[in-house]
């Protein structure tokens, strides 16, 4: 895989994902790989991080490869996926467990002293995102608004 050359975005997904599905890497793998139209056609996995529902941190694309996570800016920034986000209904849910935000806590100090420069935010904060991934406000959540 290519190597990003610099890092400024940490960016925050979800796997939107009911409460109910415990997934992680393996499953998000599949679903990113599989030929189009049942998948998306990709390589790997789009994220380098993964953070299951008990929160366990799985490993996706190495954390220096450029990941397929967020079109346009893929090249920039780390991908870090939380496990939920989906209602039983599936509408848009903060659905996180607080084992999962803790994790995702520890995840983002560690990577913003790899990376001082890079700016912490949701998928959804991007310009061209159209998406509610991950359902919250991640810079605010994590201090950084």
């Amino acid at each position: 895989m290519t190597q990003r050359k610099k890092t400024t975005l940490l960016l925050v997904h979800c796997s939107y994902t009911k409460a109910t599905q415990d997934i992680g890497v393996d499953e998000i793998r599949q679903w990113h790989t599989l030929p189009r139209p049942k998948g998306n056609g990709w390589s790997d996995v789009g994220y380098n991080l993964i953070v299951r529902r008990d929160g366990t941190l799985e490993h996706g694309r190495d954390i220096e490869a450029i990941g397929a996570h967020a079109k346009g800016y893929n090249s920039v920034s780390v991908g870090v996926c939380l496990v939920g986000g989906m209602s039983a209904d599936e509408k848009p849910l903060f659905n996180f467990t607080q084992t999962q935000l803790t994790t995702l806590k520890h995840v983002l100090d560690y990577l913003t002293e790899k990376y001082p420069d890079a700016e912490v935010k949701g998928h959804r904060d991007l310009p061209n995102s159209h998406k509610p991934c991950p359902c919250f406000d991640v810079a605010a959540w994590y201090g950084q608004e």
